[in-house]
């Protein structure tokens, strides 16, 4: 299993193809699997994504140091340690996250960015502090067994699986992953976190950029999409439908927008990077 090495912390990461460098980071609670499943690299591109810290393979390291930036270092020592000289950089929810906080600290190792689903603008997500900070309260007081079923017997458990079941779905796997309680402590920093701190320094973003955005989804508001596609100049907006409506056509419409915004782009620069 490959890993990489930064500030002490031993952090696991993936790769497949050749070609252009797309670093594609997974959501809150996921891992490598994630980006993995959801986009096919075409050839002519080399797919990366690695867990951060306190998920799937990697260490979490010092609770204290679990943040959007730290992983936004992390992304850079692992450009450096493959040595890669620049890379599209995106991902999903936090990875997007922690993607645009990369590509505003290093705009001269970022390539392109790719926003898939955010779940930030220029502060907290009100709903995920609520319910991720809910998740996190019950697996550290009474376990993840015991909490799943609390949670599943809330008011707002009811109303998410009535009006977002994806969401729901998504919220009750936190309590049956393998490093639930180690995870925890994710759940509680990192949606009080943020990747910026005020929306005018999207202006500073030269690279093209994809973001992509779904209706039906309180984690991953659908009028944050469009408010990053208006602040960061020239920026391609793509509505994707919502896993709650049609999984199915979501996977496909996420693999042949960012496929196409990589192709027109990117790909004939490839042996440049």
């Amino acid at each position: 299993m490959p890993f990489f090495t930064h500030n002490d912390v031993k952090l696991f990461y993936r790769e497949t193809g050749e070609g252009l460098p797309f670093v594609f980071q997974h959501g809150l609670g996921a891992d490598v699997n994630q980006p993995f499943g959801l986009f096919k690299p075409p050839a002519g591109i080399r797919l990366i994504c690695f867990d951060a810290r306190g998920h799937g393979s990697s260490d979490t390291g010092r609770p204290e140091q679990i943040a959007l930036g730290t992983s936004a270092d992390d992304l850079g020592a692992l450009l450096d340690y493959l040595e890669i000289s620049r890379a599209v950089v995106g991902g999903i929810s936090m990875g997007a996250a922690i993607a645009l906080n990369f590509a505003l600290r290093f705009p001269g190792k970022t390539l392109g960015l790719i926003l898939s689903r955010p779940a930030w603008l220029d502060g907290p997500n009100p709903f995920n502090v609520k319910m991720f900070g809910l998740i996190s309260q019950l697996i550290d007081t009474v376990g993840p067994l015991e909490g799943l079923v609390i949670f599943q017997a809330s008011p707002e458990f009811t109303e998410l699986q009535r009006e977002f079941p994806d969401t729901a779905a998504s919220l009750s796997n936190q309590f049956r992953h393998p490093r639930a309680r180690e995870i925890a402590r994710n759940l509680n920093r990192i949606p009080l976190d943020s990747p910026i701190t005020a929306l005018d320094s999207l202006k500073a973003i030269r690279v093209p950029t994809l973001v992509l955005a779904n209706q039906r989804d309180p984690i991953h508001p659908f009028e944050y999409g469009v408010r990053l596609r208006e602040e960061i100049s020239g920026a391609e907006f793509r509505e994707i439908a919502s896993k709650s409506n049609d999984l199915q056509t979501h996977l496909r419409q996420v693999q042949e927008f960012i496929e196409d915004f990589l192709s027109r782009h990117f790909l004939k620069a490839a042996v440049l990077c």
